[in-house]
This record gives C-alpha cells, structure tokens and sequence, in this order.
C-alpha cells in the first residue's frame, strides 16, 4: 500500500520526535556507565535493566490496551527485533560508551539512517539505485577512517575495539528497526516494542540481577539509566515505530539525519565534552552522505511473472511503497 502524502508528513514528525529522544540515548548511557577512570555501572546491567524496566512498563501498557497476542507469524520477526533493539543496540553501546565520549559515537553512528534504510529496502521488496548504495558505502568509509585517526594517542591507523562495538550497534539497530517497521504494518507501533520487551524478560531479568552494581553509584549515573530505560528504550519507539509505519521505512529512517548533530549538542551541557574540528568535519562529511542518499531513487523489485501465492502477494502488496 503507497503512503499518502498525509500519512507520510505523519510519519516524518513521530520519526522525528523518535529520534530526539534517540539523541540523548548515547550521551545518557556515558553518564550512567562512567569512565575508566570513574566507572559507574556496568554495560550488560544498564543495557539489560534498561530492559527489565521498559519490559514492565510495556506489560502495563500490553494488559490496559488489551492488546491481543502476536500472531503466529510474528514470532519470528519479533524475536529479531529483540536481538537488534533490545539486546544488541544497547548492549554493544553500553559497554562501548565508557571508553569514548558521546561526541566521537555520534560520528560512528551517523551512517544508521543508510543502514536502515538499506535493511528496510530489502525487506519491503525495493531496489535502491546505484547511487544509493555508493553514498552508502562511502559514509561506511567515513566513519571507519575517522575511527582509525582517533583510536589512540600511539599514532598510525588502528581501530578501537569500543569502535567495532558501536559498528556492531548499528547494525543491529538497523535491523531492529527494519524489522519492527514491518511489524508495525499490521501490528499498532507500540505493541511491537512492548512485546518485543516483554518477550525478552526471560533473559533481561537474571542477566540484570546477576550484574547489579554491587559499589555505589552516583545520582547522576541513575538519572542516565532512568533516561535511557523509561525514554530510550520504551517511549522513543512508540513514535518511531509508528513514524516508520505510517511514512515508509526508507523514507523516514533519513530523519536520523539530524541525530549525530543532537547528540552532540547534547554532550556539551550534559557531559562537558568538547566539539574540536575534526569530529565536526567528518560529522559533516558522513551527514552529507546520508543526505544525498536520501536523495537517490528507489525503485519497487519488479515482480515476478509467475502468480505468489495468496499469503505471499498480500504481503508483497502491504511492503510495496
């Protein structure tokens, strides 16, 4: 079914809204893990608990909604969703976030729009063009070199290995979210991450209890873990989700554009971290990817000559902007 055009402004300013919210996430986690030289929490307990708390607030929300069990179909892509926005996203960034600071984060996850974009093309049946797929892979270029000049103070090109985790991050992120779009065709927005939450209580909670911080811990590392279990991990997706559904998942996902510079923004009040030059040119330089990807074309996959089944065809014409 082709978006309309009020449907995809819709879509445009949830997705927005979604990723405001989005943008705190990583200078939020810095506060709650804390550096090396003064850790706070641990990355497996505010990437886990954040979990346990959003799952329990989604039970809530699943039981006053009454909100019906998911389909026997959705299990699947549920349980995916879960592996990308529940486990592997917060996961990789949590234990990433204590040995870099949100403003060199934002940098390597700058190129998600392109990624979800890419896994939302792929699952929705669609063909981005050539130029697509080179901005891309030029922005995937960008944010590798730029992780390589600032891996350390010891000179050459190497890559830090909380830099590989963010990369990891992203693709995850880029998954989840593909995935859950597609949900969001037939399921109500919030559901698909409350149930994803809820779905994964079962490994969330012990690996949250087993990993509670056992020395005391600032206010202010709280107060970033409230953010990113109530915010990050609950209520961002009600309107990303929902954004995603309405407006198209290759569409929408390029209002990520702005997030890298958010988050940025962000980290000076909250973190007092710094922007110098270099993080803002390559900022720069990986959003102008994006952009430009945004605007090359993308194409429905020519369909088959030979009739789909009835299962088949009816999703084939549900994902088909």
């Amino acid at each position: 079914m082709t978006p309309t055009s009020a449907n995809i402004n819709k879509g445009l300013w949830l997705g927005l809204l979604g990723i405001v919210i989005f943008a705190v996430t990583l200078p939020m986690t810095r506060l709650a893990v804390g550096t090396p030289d003064a850790p706070q929490m641990s990355g497996v307990f505010i990437g886990m608990g954040r979990a346990v708390v959003a799952a329990a607030l989604s039970a809530v929300f699943l039981l006053a909604t009454r909100a019906p069990l998911p389909q026997r179909k959705d299990w699947l892509p549920l349980a995916i969703t879960a592996g990308g926005v529940v486990f592997g996203f917060p996961l990789f960034t949590s234990i990433a976030m204590r040995y870099v600071e949100a403003v060199h984060a934002s940098v390597i996850v700058g190129v998600l729009p392109l990624a979800t974009a890419a896994v939302g093309a792929l699952l929705h049946r669609q063909r981005p063009s050539a130029g697509f797929w080179l901005c891309a892979a030029l922005g995937s270029t960008l944010v590798v070199l730029f992780a390589m000049l600032r891996s350390g103070s010891t000179g050459g090109l190497s890559i830090h290995f909380a830099d590989l985790l963010l990369l990891a991050a992203m693709l995850c992120a880029a998954v989840g979210y593909g995935y859950g779009a597609r949900l969001s065709q037939h399921m109500r927005g919030e559901h698909v991450i409350c149930w994803a939450l809820v779905l994964s209580l079962p490994l969330t909670l012990p690996l949250s209890l087993l990993s509670w911080p056992t020395a005391p811990v600032k206010t202010s590392a709280w107060a970033g873990f409230a953010y990113v279990a109530v915010f990050s991990a609950w209520l961002g997706f009600f309107a990303w989700y929902r954004g995603l559904a309405l407006g198209g998942t290759v569409r929408v996902s390029q209002v990520q554009l702005v997030q890298p510079f958010l988050s940025m923004l962000f980290a000076v009040p909250l973190l007092g971290e710094r922007l110098d030059a270099i993080t803002v040119g390559f900022g720069l330089a990986v959003i102008a990817t994006v952009f430009i990807g945004k605007k090359m074309s993308v194409h429905p996959t020519p369909r088959s000559r030979t009739p789909a089944p009835p299962v088949a065809q009816e999703l084939l014409n549900q994902h088909t902007p």
